[in-house]
């Protein structure tokens, strides 16, 4: 057993009874996810295979161009989706109590978010989004339709939740995370808001404790670079009164470095831990977290380290593989994880979820994390 997994086991000591203590605010999206493969051959008897590769895929597509083409779009599974809501659920199996808000019907719940009342609070104020994943070996695309997250603004988290019972909400919580600004026009607005009339009014923590908080944009590529940079300014200034995480993937990183004029190329290891560390340096956060397929890394202002994961190239599933990444890191998070421990945290939850489709339980980690060290 290494080093690194012995030192996440030891973080995991008692946490069931820590992360109890814990309070949480988890949004703000939420989406319907089908999950999809693309049907290659359908044999006589109706058993099928399907395109592996996205690039298979894309020669289908190209070679369909000036005549017509079709493909059979076959639906693996339906779930609940958004980074907000995918992130919810597996804290809630870490038994993290906790709300979880966004646009998940209204003014009735969707069907599809009905079982998460069983297990923590929701709140919905919005209509849902919709997510067509189409998963391959390789990767997924992404197919979304989300005019309903327009909805998710900050007047509208007044008028449906409350401005006394909002400014509760965030009192109560020990930790927040506010994901998918990318899908969210109303999100900057958010959180310039909250940072005028919610942040100054919270209540100091016992012990001179830090609230902490983690944001995920989410796929920035869609949005203006002046837009990403403003939204970057406004997840800094958290900091005066969080300790503050932002976690990106690979692709991501490269996006906020281009949208910040931070000259960073390349995408070894040592390219990606030198940009995770300016980014650090840049915002002025706690934490800058990047997670690549293979391996996460993470910086903060006393130093860097970066966790190996336990890689899969044949996933059961991955969407959402990332979300549960950052469940397990924010798990390490607040147990006062050093980084490292929160990196084996994040890539070990993210590599139970691809191998199972289900979120692990801490103890379902410890187990993991024994058979995969």
């Amino acid at each position: 057993m290494s080093i690194s997994t012995e030192n996440a086991l030891k973080l995991l000591e008692g946490a069931e009874a820590k992360i109890a203590r814990e309070r949480a605010v988890v949004g703000l999206d939420g989406f319907v996810d089908s999950i999809i493969r693309i049907v290659d051959k359908r044999q006589a008897d109706g058993t099928a295979t399907h395109i592996e590769k996205i690039s298979k895929w894309a020669e289908r597509v190209d070679a369909a161009a000036g005549k017509s083409t079709k493909f059979e779009l076959s639906v693996q599974q339906l779930k609940l989706g958004g980074n907000g809501p995918i992130m919810a659920h597996a804290l809630i199996n870490f038994g993290l109590p906790l709300t979880c808000v966004g646009n998940m019907g209204f003014p009735d719940l969707h069907a599809i978010f009905q079982p998460m009342k069983k297990e923590c609070s929701v709140i919905t104020v919005a209509d849902a989004s919709y997510t067509d994943a189409i998963e391959f070996e390789d990767g997924k695309i992404m197919l979304s339709r989300q005019d309903s997250a327009r909805d998710v603004t900050w007047e509208t988290l007044q008028r449906v939740i409350g401005k006394e019972k909002l400014l509760a909400l965030f009192d109560q919580a020990t930790f927040i995370a506010l994901n998918n600004w990318t899908a969210l026009p109303g999100m900057s607005d958010i959180w310039r808001q909250m940072q005028a009339e919610i942040c100054p009014k919270l209540s100091p923590l016992a012990a001179g404790r830090r609230r902490k908080i983690f944001f995920d944009i989410a796929d920035p590529e869609f949005r203006l670079k002046e837009d990403v940079a403003m939204a970057m300014d406004l997840v800094g200034r958290f900091q005066k009164w969080f300790d503050v995480t932002l976690g990106l993937n690979q692709k991501e990183s490269e996006e906020v470095c281009e949208a910040l004029g931070i000259s960073s190329v390349g995408t070894t290891r040592e390219d990606i831990l030198k940009r995770a560390g300016l980014l650090q340096a840049k915002l002025g956060v706690e934490g800058m977290v990047v997670h690549a397929t293979k391996y996460a890394i993470a910086a903060s202002a006393t130093g860097s380290a970066i966790a190996e994961g336990p890689y899969d190239p044949r996933p059961v599933i991955s969407t959402g593989a990332g979300d549960h990444f950052n469940a397990g890191y924010c798990l390490g998070f607040m147990l006062g994880g050093e980084l490292e421990q929160r990196l084996q945290l994040g890539v070990s939850t993210s590599g139970y979820y691809v191998r199972t489709a289900k979120s692990p339980t801490i103890d379902n980690l410890r187990k993991f994390l024994q058979e995969y060290s």
